[in-house]
């Protein structure tokens, strides 16, 4: 699969088949993530993987309860990953965020969990990312230390679905070049 095709066929994906999915795929999946570019290479993500069943299940638990529990049926998926990581991993990146306003650990991470995403694709297995769940729920279920929390889950498992394209606006909708138009 090119590049190209992993970025049209990968679609977010909520049904997955009940099977296993194999650990080096899963690392596969977070290497590909570990590569991408972060802000002063500070690579601002760590990724807990809940592969077993008893595991992912006590953290759900969690993660998806309250008003949250309309989400629940993400623990049938075979693999839960909660995507954790720091608001600043150093002095530059602080000072940056500062006086900007601007997040990078969380564009960071989102280009991490992208790459993750379309090398899932290319694997053929899918992904939905998550962000709807109790994030201080998820920080103590995952023991996280100070400084570090969850912002992002992404579920993972092998497709039973087959979602169409949604529409997407034409390239001339959103680009300009010089100026905005």
């Amino acid at each position: 699969m090119t590049l190209d095709e992993a970025i049209k066929n990968r679609r977010s994906i909520r049904k997955f088949k009940d099977a296993p999915v194999k650990r080096e795929d899963i690392e596969a999946c977070i290497n590909a993530a570990r590569l991408s570019p972060s802000a002063c290479n500070s690579q601002p993500w760590h990724f807990v993987v809940f592969d077993e069943p008893k595991a992912k299940e006590e953290f759900c638990q969690k993660a998806f309860g309250g008003i949250y529990a309309p989400m629940k049926f993400f623990a049938k998926a075979p693999v839960i990953i909660a995507v954790a990581g720091s608001k600043a991993a150093n002095l530059v990146t602080r000072l940056g965020q500062s006086i900007s306003g601007t997040k990078f650990y969380l564009i960071d991470q989102g280009l991490a969990c992208e790459n993750f995403a379309l090398k899932a694709c290319e694997l053929g297995l899918g992904t939905c990312f998550v962000g709807w769940f109790d994030n201080k729920a998820a920080k103590k279920a995952l023991n996280l230390p100070a400084g570090k929390e969850t912002q992002l889950l992404i579920i993972m498992g092998y497709p039973d679905e087959a979602p169409e394209p949604r529409p997407r606006k034409e390239l001339k909708e959103i680009l300009s070049y010089n100026k905005y138009k």
